[in-house]
């Protein structure tokens, strides 16, 4: 099973950045974590802060890929865009955030990819994308 994680804008400074709500621990190392604990699974991993290369790796690993999992960062509130590229694939996607983007500032509560992805994740910090994975496992 061929799955691959998506990260938006920002997300490259996890383990850096607020501290409070991201944690402390830097992508990288969870992501390898992750391929240690799923060492049945073909786990790949993209980050960019720039819209058009996330939509690009969409368009490029939407129709072979078993499933995606996406933290859209900012773009999640904001880019139609992001969303068409997701409703245009193959692959299932789901929606994860590290933060529950409910209790945060109110521009943070609509999610305009959630409706065209198959399931949402948010608030269990970096497990978030664990359960992701579950997720594809479990269907």
């Amino acid at each position: 099973m061929k799955i691959l994680l998506i990260n938006g804008p920002n997300l490259n400074l996890l383990g850096r950045r607020e501290k409070n709500i991201y944690g402390d621990q830097p992508f990288e190392s969870y992501f390898k974590d992750l391929q240690a604990k799923y060492p049945q699974l073909e786990l790949s991993y993209f980050q960019s802060n720039v819209e058009g290369k996330l939509i690009n790796q969409l368009h490029t690993c939407g129709f072979s890929y078993d499933g995606i999992i996406i933290n859209a960062g900012a773009y999640t509130h904001t880019s139609v865009a992001l969303r068409d590229a997701i409703a245009g694939i193959n692959t299932p996607v789901v929606e994860v955030h590290i933060s529950n983007i409910l209790t945060r500032e109110n521009f943070r509560h609509e999610s305009l990819i959630g409706p065209v992805c198959v399931g949402s994740i948010m608030g269990f910090g970096l497990d978030s994308y664990r359960l992701g994975v579950e997720s594809f496992l479990k269907s």
